[in-house]
């Protein structure tokens, strides 16, 4: 089941950008593209809700519903 997380995105000093969110306690995940950094932060969400799961607590985060908008970032 898909879910829908909030991810802040903040390009830092050095040219990074990092990526953080309220919605899951925990996540930070650093990439040298706001696209490096997002797929760095789904694979540390995946680690975070295991983790979650194991010592079963939950999240409450909402469903991804039928339609939705979002942003998409791209080079050129």
């Amino acid at each position: 089941m898909e879910r829908i997380i909030n991810i802040h995105i903040e390009k830092l000093p050095e040219g990074f950008y990092l990526a953080t969110s309220n919605d899951i306690q925990g996540l930070v995940a650093q990439g040298r593209t706001v696209t490096e950094a997002m797929e760095i932060a789904r694979d540390v969400v995946r680690r975070l809700l295991e983790a979650q799961k194991e010592r079963k607590e939950t999240i409450k985060l909402p469903q991804v519903k039928k339609s939705f908008d979002m942003q998409l970032v791209v080079a050129n």
